[in-house]
């Protein structure tokens, strides 16, 4: 059975829900401890959403120089599968496996709500198991999460395929070019935003006829993984 790490910080939030996710996918989560360099063999690493140190300095800054993120990082550099959601996404760039960087949303809010977004990008290891441009809804909460670099390395990303996700009818952080969620040269490294761990199980998810009603568009996200750990 594929198994999938997913990393506790101190200060994680969804690390529970991303294990559930990859259990609801179809493979074993694996329970990672920031503080160890042993990866314990697993077949790709789930980054989790939260607050990690409190924030401190700036979101993800410290978890990416924490232990664990020393062996991620070579094993993404060999090409394991990594995901970051939302606080995992800023930790992706703080250890500069993903360029640029997540600040302040730019109204200055803390944001929750569902969120439509495009899939731009189908053939990275996240992605696989969407078709190009189809729609899907992800629940998104954050404070700084708004998307930035400089221009060169937008257009690079553009220009390269490398805009996995795009955020749809709104702008909800004052992102650059409305994204979501951006992937490495290779495809093997991608991180977003919003949390697709929230969106992976009927009646639990936003699916619900509550406020929010996504389904589960964010386990695909998860089964990509899967298919692109049987594939290599």
């Amino acid at each position: 059975m594929t198994r999938v790490g997913v990393v506790t910080f101190p200060g994680s939030l969804d690390d529970g829900d991303a294990r559930r996710a990859v259990r609801l996918a179809g493979a074993e989560p694996v329970r990672l401890w920031h503080g160890d360099h042993d990866l314990q063999g697993v077949d790709a690493v789930v980054l989790p959403g939260g607050f990690s140190y409190g924030d401190y300095l700036r979101c993800g800054a410290i978890a990416a120089r924490s232990p664990i993120m020393t062996e991620i990082v070579a094993a993404a550099d060999a090409g394991l599968p990594v995901l970051g959601i939302c606080n995992g996404f800023q930790m992706l760039t703080e250890a500069h496996l993903l360029p640029g960087g997540l600040v302040r949303n730019d109204h200055g809010a803390f944001v929750c709500r569902d969120q439509r977004l495009r899939v731009e990008q189908t053939s990275t290891a996240w992605t696989n198991a969407f078709s190009a441009g189809e729609e899907i809804v992800v629940p998104l909460k954050n404070g700084e999460g708004g998307y930035v670099a400089d221009a060169d390395t937008v257009a690079r990303l553009e220009g390269e395929g490398r805009v996995v996700f795009r955020y749809l009818d709104v702008d909800p952080n004052g992102s650059v070019n409305r994204i979501a969620g951006i992937a490495n040269e290779r495809g093997n490294v991608v991180g977003l935003m919003p949390h697709p761990e929230h969106a992976v199980e009927p009646g639990f998810g936003p699916d619900t006829r509550l406020a929010m009603r996504s389904g589960v568009d964010g386990l695909r996200i998860f089964r990509s993984a899967l298919e692109a750990v049987l594939a290599a």
